[in-house]
């Protein structure tokens, strides 16, 4: 069950990330600290974990949470998941995310287990984006941003599916790299993508 009330009454700020798993495309994080004009809306009960939202309704829901939020969008590129390592491209991505924020001195709720430091008053939840209003729409305008990034991809390489599966692995995206082979936005780093090397 999702808590509505305590990050809006704490000036919590949610991070969550999305494309962790990807073969291909940046990771992306968002960092979101909601309005408490966000209240008023019914469309609140409607917040969630993004995975479990269709995708037209998690566009939606993104325009509806920006309306109600600050909030930051921070990237990590394939050359730094490839260079480093995913964990520290995570941290990296969630650091920029929270660039807007540095200022505030507020709790901050970051989606899944702690695999580094943070900042004060840091807080890891699994699940998080079950638990948490402030992660769940973290996720939801990360989810909404990543996918508009990875259908402009696919708009330069249509062959790997990018518009509907993402970059992540799929039985297409996997014949696709079979037949056409990798691209720059490809994550070397990364099994199967490593073995076509």
């Amino acid at each position: 069950m999702i808590d509505c009330l305590t990050d809006i009454e704490q000036r919590t700020i949610g991070i969550d990330e999305v494309g962790r798993g990807s073969w291909s495309g940046p990771l992306v994080a968002c960092a979101i600290l909601l309005k408490s004009s966000i209240l008023k809306y019914s469309n609140i009960d409607l917040i969630d974990d993004s995975k479990k939202i269709k995708r037209n309704k998690r566009v939606e829901l993104s325009k509806f949470i920006k309306k109600h939020s600050y909030f930051n969008f921070g990237i990590a590129y394939v050359e730094e998941i490839d260079d480093q390592n995913i964990n520290i491209a995570t941290k990296l991505a969630m650091e920029r995310a929270y660039e807007r924020f540095n200022n505030l001195n507020t709790i901050i709720k970051i989606d899944g287990k702690k695999i580094f430091e943070f900042k004060k008053n840091s807080h890891f939840l699994i699940k998080g984006d079950q638990k948490s209003i402030a992660i769940a729409s973290a996720s939801i305008l990360a989810k909404v941003f990543r996918d508009q990034i990875m259908k402009y991809l696919d708009s330069f390489y249509p062959e790997y599916g990018w518009n509907s599966n993402m970059g992540y692995g799929t039985k297409k995206h996997l014949i696709a790299i079979r037949r056409f082979g990798i691209t720059k936005f490809h994550r070397k780093s990364f099994k199967p993508i490593a073995n076509f090397l």
